[in-house]
């Protein structure tokens, strides 16, 4: 009872923070699922490997719901999607590669510092305000970036979203557009790293009931029915409440999950 109570609400607030703050959801969801796999057997060290497959595979879910529903106002700049799309994709490639090296540990270490990171967006806004240029990166800057994006989005089981609308918003792109657009930007790492985790985690043993590679089906089928509950809410709500004190309370929620999961990664017999 506990684990699927635990599933439904990681699930439903996946769903709201995707719409909302135009993210995957990951930063709810891996730290959910490392709290509920354990009950499902399996070794302890393909905990945190099997929790950020799996997120990236509600992702994909989750992304999509808050994709079309920010489409539907008209909010998404799908040039930009194109635009980044090859290099994403190509960078999710190196951050499952990547993953695929360390162990359990690092990789929870790599969230939490990564996870504490992204808090920053949300807690100081002078960021969002600023604006450098009108001008999205094309060249090799936007190679970069965007390669970037996916490889760090992929080790964390994140949808990327916090970035992209960083970088969207430098560029003089509003806040909501920027929002709808990074929706599509978690479609585009999450089928691939979800892809990437299940066939790297192929063959490995005592990994999670229901498992197939670093993805636990089950796990992701519960999260991704309940977030496409609330995407939508999440995308109305992004549209009609005001953005700062919803911002504040996600921020400090990421130093806390940043806390819990580098103590037990640091600290793992207290």
């Amino acid at each position: 009872m506990v684990p699927a109570l635990a599933l439904i609400g990681a699930g439903l607030a996946a769903g709201f923070a995707a719409g909302l703050f135009g993210i995957g959801g990951g930063f709810v969801v891996v730290p959910a699922l490392l709290l509920v796999l354990p009950l499902f057997g399996g070794d302890p060290h393909h905990l945190t490997h099997v929790a950020v497959g799996t997120s990236a595979a509600t992702i994909i879910v989750t992304s999509l719901r808050s994709l079309r529903a920010h489409a539907r106002r008209n909010a998404v700049e799908f040039d930009v999607l194109r635009g980044w799309a090859p290099w994403i994709v190509l960078g999710c490639a190196g951050g499952v590669l990547l993953a695929d090296h360390v162990n359990g540990q690092v990789l929870t270490v790599i969230f939490g510092a990564g996870v504490a990171a992204m808090s920053i967006n949300f807690l100081v806004p002078q960021l969002g305000d600023r604006v450098l240029t009108d001008r999205m990166p094309g060249g090799t800057m936007r190679i970069g970036f965007a390669a970037g994006l996916g490889t760090f989005s992929s080790l964390l089981g994140i949808g990327g979203g916090t970035l992209a609308i960083m970088m969207m918003t430098l560029c003089g792109r509003t806040i909501h557009r920027a929002i709808a657009t990074a929706s599509g930007v978690g479609t585009l790492i999450a089928v691939p790293s979800a892809i990437g985790f299940a066939l790297i985690g192929l063959g490995q043993q005592g990994l999670p009931w229901g498992s197939i590679g670093y993805v636990n089906m089950p796990a992701a089928a519960a999260v991704a029915a309940m977030s496409m509950i609330t995407a939508p809410l999440g995308v109305a709500a992004a549209h009609g409440l005001p953005a700062r004190p919803l911002k504040t309370a996600f921020g400090i929620y990421l130093l806390a999950i940043a806390f819990v999961m580098l103590r037990r990664a640091l600290l793992p017999t207290v």
